[in-house]
């Protein structure tokens, strides 16, 4: 089967054309660095994403906290994650680098505040 993949590895955000067959990568074109075919062979195998977002905090100078994840889930857990980071709050002072959630949904991933918010 043939499909064409915009590397988002690195900034040149090339256009790879893929052959594939059952999940496994047979050959690739259009990638500027390595990157991009180890990029395409995940993404047949078990397309992950990070996540960054925000959490609502109460009592604090900011109304949000940044938050992230510490590693890629799978693309079909995002909303399920999303869902779940919409539904938190937390309660100020909250330090930048404090795991909010731990192995959010069983997924191996942390939840972690990206910036300090003080209390009001």
């Amino acid at each position: 089967m043939h499909k064409t993949y915009t590397c988002i590895v690195c900034p040149n955000g090339c256009e790879i054309d893929v052959e594939y067959e059952n999940g496994q990568l047979l050959a690739c074109s259009g990638n500027l660095c390595k990157r991009g075919a180890e990029y395409v062979a995940q993404e047949l195998r078990d397309p992950r994403r990070t996540i960054a977002s925000c959490v609502l905090v109460e009592g604090g100078e900011l109304p949000l906290v940044s938050v992230r994840l510490t590693k890629p889930v799978p693309r079909d857990r995002i909303f399920d994650v999303m869902a779940l980071i919409h539904a938190l709050k937390l309660q100020a002072p909250v330090a930048a680098g404090t795991v909010v959630v731990t192995d959010i949904l069983g997924l191996g991933s942390d939840l972690v505040a990206t910036r300090t918010v003080r209390e009001a």
